[in-house]
């Protein structure tokens, strides 16, 4: 029987190894065709039910295509802009009209007040993706004029420029990410075998994720940017990792228990496979409460995160015991897999931690919660109004410096206005109230030539449309008032029926819209966590307190990230997202955290009572809880690759607060809490009347 039962014993963990594979080399390459069904379009992930959305909808009606406007800005070397370079940047213009993504004639190029710049307004297709860039080489090439700098500003550039910046996010970033991960397995396993069986598992769900994703997307289930794409890099290899590392700490315990290498993979798999369903579900579910979110990208991000976790979870439970289970002990060389007993190194540290934990509980939790607090007070210093142009994007950009030349010379508004769709009946009064709105530049019709200016208004459907430039900078809180301002006027006005829309009012209702998503998104996320630690710790009382820590954990790293913020980094605010996607990343992985952590001590406290329950658990996880927080941060850290705001300041928060938690929120607050509180803590679990034992201080195993 033993005979027939040892092929058995290689044959399966074989077999699961050669079929992953095989279906990574199969799925591999959808992680560098993601980008073909991604889109990097902004206006399609806007609020859904927002006035600036229904503008959109309504210019389609004056059968207007929506456009990309590109604002080329020329600007005298020396001097004012004389009139034989007003010419010939208006015939340069003109020339434009027969050029491929061109979609209406160009403006003339018009002079600024000063006289020392000129700008004109191309009209480009939305669609027009990987061409934009040639196809705004092509425009500066055109409109170059002797004894003038020309530049091209609005929101082609921009496009443009993120385009260019996401282009290295398929190779780059997963390289870096993954450089990284290697080099920290490296030096806490100090093996070979180990730490590549886990990238080789990170990396086959990331190509498994990748390819449904792919699927998804490409029947437009799911929607995919630049964005989501590199957060769901991140995501899975950070993810698959921790889970790894949890299964392997168990996978050593039993090795050095003497278990075969297969018998060890199972238990090991068995043993932590609670902890990690558990884990994968609070963050996949709390990803998935992003779908209550009104902004299309939120939502985007909720499904595809956790498909990414799911498919972490199912090459940790299946290529990782295999694969495992092939190695045995080779999979630490030349290192060996030793003892608790024996093991005077990391869990040496944890063992001292564990000490002061059980001399000192009272101190401890009151200390770090003080401190904690006194981070938290600063988080009002993080301005969540929105990113200004000039600060999109980390370092220098061709779209920035043009905006910067253009707002220089012309009413900050030009090239992006504020749109309003009124009835005909009220154009004149419309018109007349736009105009003398404060913050208004200009206000003109747009005429049956298909531009605004002089002449019969182009009615639709009983409708006109009215461009309003801005005063200000379209991205700034000025224009944003000036918008509030235009729409309480015109709600005022008897039968104008008016929708304000245009760039200003699309960034102000996604700021309102990400507001609102926090009030209703935050408390959903911490109930389903609750409810969550609820049913795997089987308690009341202690599931509030861990929940009750990493919203401490959150509120303290916005409050460091605002200091930073404002005072390392420059940055004026952030994204209105960035709270809400550190919310869930941090809140959703802190709690991974603990349960990797209770879900120890409990099985510990259901041998031994509370006291050292909490001891043992601490030192048998430490090591690996505050590896698995390492890489994680380094992992997230891997995002400022990217050189945008947005993703900069996420890696930002969600690397300093994952740090923050599992070396003081996890190693110091939760097990002091736990201790001081006693038994009562696991209310109404059978664990509460266990009674303790009383071990020597730091005792574990």
């Amino acid at each position: 029987m033993n005979t027939a039962r040892r092929p058995a014993r290689w044959l399966v963990p074989l077999l699961l190894v050669a079929l992953w594979l095989t279906a990574g080399a199969a799925l591999g390459p959808y992680a560098g065709r993601l980008g073909e069904v991604a889109t990097n379009d902004q206006a399609s992930f806007l609020p859904r039910g927002a006035e600036s959305t229904r503008v959109i909808e309504a210019q389609q009606a004056f059968d207007q295509d929506e456009t990309l406007p590109a604002i080329v800005v020329w600007t005298a070397e020396d001097g004012p802009v004389s009139a034989d370079q007003t010419a010939r940047a208006s015939e340069a213009l003109r020339s434009l009209e027969t050029v491929d993504g061109v979609v209406a004639p160009p403006s003339p190029a018009l002079p600024s007040e000063d006289g020392r710049a000129l700008q004109g307004v191309v009209q480009l297709s939305p669609d027009l993706d990987e061409a934009l860039p040639e196809v705004l080489d092509t425009i500066a090439a055109a409109t170059r004029v002797d004894g003038t700098e020309a530049r091209i500003a609005g929101p082609a550039a921009s496009q443009a420029d993120l385009s260019e910046a996401f282009a290295g996010i398929d190779g780059i970033l997963l390289g870096v990410a993954l450089a990284a991960v290697l080099l920290i397995l490296l030096l806490v396993y100090r093996s070979v075998l180990l730490p590549l069986a886990v990238i080789v598992s990170s990396v086959l769900a990331l190509a498994a994720a990748c390819a449904v994703v792919y699927a998804l997307a490409d029947r437009d289930v799911v929607r995919v940017d630049g964005q989501v794409q590199g957060i769901l890099s991140i995501l899975v290899i950070g993810a698959a990792t921790d889970y790894a590392l949890l299964l392997t700490a168990r996978f050593r315990e039993e090795l050095a228990g003497g278990a075969h290498r297969t018998a060890a993979a199972l238990t090991a798999l068995r043993r932590s496979f609670g902890a990690v369903v558990a884990s994968a579900a609070t963050v996949a579910l709390g990803l998935l409460a992003l779908l209550l979110s009104d902004l299309s990208n939120n939502q985007a991000l909720g499904p595809v995160g956790a498909i990414g976790i799911a498919c972490a979870v199912l090459t940790t439970a299946t290529f990782l015991p295999a694969a495992l289970a092939l190695l045995g002990r080779a999979a630490y060389w030349p290192a060996r897999p030793r003892s608790a007993e024996a093991d005077s190194g990391g869990r040496g540290i944890w063992r001292r931690v564990a000490a002061w934990v059980d001399a000192f509980p009272r101190r401890l939790w009151a200390g770090t919660l003080v401190a904690l607090a006194a981070c938290a007070a600063f988080v009002p210093t993080l301005e969540s109004r929105g990113v200004p142009l000039d600060e999109l994007f980390v370092g220098d950009a061709p779209s920035v410096r043009a905006q910067a030349a253009l707002s220089e010379h012309f009413p900050g508004g030009s090239g992006q206005p504020a749109v309003v769709i009124a009835s005909a009946d009220a154009a004149d009064d419309v018109l007349a109230r736009v105009a003398d709105t404060p913050g208004v530049a200009d206000a003109r019709v747009v005429t049956e030539a298909g531009r605004p200016g002089a002449g019969e208004p182009l009615v639709v459907d009983g409708r006109v449309r009215v461009d309003a430039t801005l005063a200000d900078a379209p991205d700034g809180d000025a224009a944003k008032a000036t918008v509030q301002r235009l729409r309480d006027s015109l709600a005022g006005l008897e039968g104008a029926d008016a929708l304000v829309g245009g760039y200003t009012a699309q960034q102000y209702d996604t700021q309102r819209t990400a507001e609102q998503d926090r009030q209703v998104i935050i408390p959903v996320v911490l109930a389903i966590i609750l409810v969550i630690l609820v049913f795997l710790l089987r308690s009341l009382l202690l599931p509030v307190l861990l929940v009750a820590t990493v919203a401490l954990n959150y509120l303290a790293t916005l409050g460091i990230a605002g200091l930073v913020f404002r005072h390392g980094f420059g940055f004026s605010g952030t994204d209105a997202s960035v709270p809400l996607y550190g919310f869930v990343f941090l809140v959703a992985l802190g709690v991974d955290y603990n349960i990797f952590l209770m879900s120890r001590v409990r099985e510990e406290s259901l041998r031994h009572g509370n006291r050292e329950g909490v001891l043992r658990g601490l030192v048998a996880t430490g090591g690996v809880i505050t590896s698995a927080g390492v890489v994680l941060a380094a992992t997230f850290a891997a995002l400022i690759v990217i050189p945008l705001a947005f993703l900069a300041q996420l890696a930002f928060i969600v690397a300093f607060g994952v740090l923050l938690d599992t070396v003081v929120v996890r190693s110091l607050l939760v097990p002091a809490l736990v201790r001081d509180i006693g038994r009562r803590v696991w209310w109404p679990s059978r664990i509460a009347r266990v009674p303790g034992r009383r071990p020597a201080p730091g005792a574990g195993g």
